[in-house]
């Protein structure tokens, strides 16, 4: 057993005579959380890499729970928190949700799923409400989860011009608190000035602007020169993901990948093949 102190704690949810938690679990086993009336679990998109479709990581997505469908999306609740505390209670909840929801599927180091990571967003609102130490409170419940903060990777929203000094100041919150980080960049010139300038592990570019291709190859060679990835999200036409398979094949280096023309996101990770055959 890999996280045995998650299964303790995954238990204690499942026994009848325990007290009422803001988390418990459904009959198969996933966990669920309620949000003012709204009952919410986890979903998982893999982040793909394109030539081998092998998975190199899941984007947790917090979702409704229905029993006719997967589930609406529920991140524009941050928008309409009521307040600021809300708001930070929401995203701390949807977190531990993912976090639990992941690595309870994650244990067996199966081919798939083994050393997967695992990409969990930070909503802009939540850069100015919290007021110091970003990560502190969700480092504390990974540690007491038993859970490994090394696989974990925090993305954090795009920013403008006048937030840049925000983006430092968490970002480094993060790394001294043990996280890995993403940044979301609208295209290839953004994404070279944020590597220089916060140094992120993991840099994720809209793959609906591909108009400049030097910078992006530019990008691409960077990141790998300095152990950081680059992750083209949002791909959803064929055009765009052949697009982006020349991208890296200017660069000569694998590309990676993730959207809706690869994958839906499920509550249950993947255990065997692709989900769908990534064609040239």
């Amino acid at each position: 057993m890999k996280f045995p102190v998650l299964q303790n704690y995954l238990a204690r949810l499942s026994d009848p005579a325990a007290t009422a938690s803001t988390i418990w679990l459904d009959s198969e086993g996933r966990a669920l959380g309620r949000f003012f009336n709204c009952t919410m679990t986890s979903a998982f998109q893999p982040v793909r890499q394109l030539d081998t479709g092998r998975v190199f990581a899941y984007e947790g997505l917090a979702r409704s729970v229905s029993a006719a469908d997967d589930g609406l999306s529920l991140w524009k609740l941050l928008d309409h928190a009521a307040s600021d505390d809300e708001s930070v209670e929401l995203d701390r909840l949807c977190r531990m949700l993912h976090a639990i929801n992941f690595f309870r599927q994650n244990e067996s180091g199966d081919a798939v799923n083994g050393g997967a990571d695992l990409y969990l967003n930070v909503h802009d609102r939540l850069l100015s409400a919290v007021s110091s130490n970003h990560g502190y409170a969700f480092q504390r419940i990974l540690d007491a989860l038993g859970l490994p903060i090394g696989r974990v990777v925090l993305q954090l929203p795009q920013v403008n011009a006048q937030q840049g000094w925000l983006l430092n100041y968490v970002s480094d919150n993060y790394r001294r608190n043990g996280f890995r980080f993403a940044v979301n960049v609208s295209g290839g010139r953004e994404g070279l000035n944020l590597l220089d300038r916060v140094r992120p592990d993991v840099v994720k570019v809209d793959a609906r602007a591909l108009h400049d291709e030097a910078a992006l190859v530019e990008l691409l060679l960077r990141t790998a020169s300095v152990g950081a990835q680059l992750v083209f999200k949002r791909l959803e036409e064929p055009q765009v993901l052949s697009a982006v398979r020349r991208i890296g094949e200017l660069a000569g280096l694998p590309v990676l990948g993730q959207g809706y023309l690869l994958d839906n996101p499920r509550p249950a990770l993947l255990e065997a093949a692709p989900q769908r055959q990534l064609a040239a």
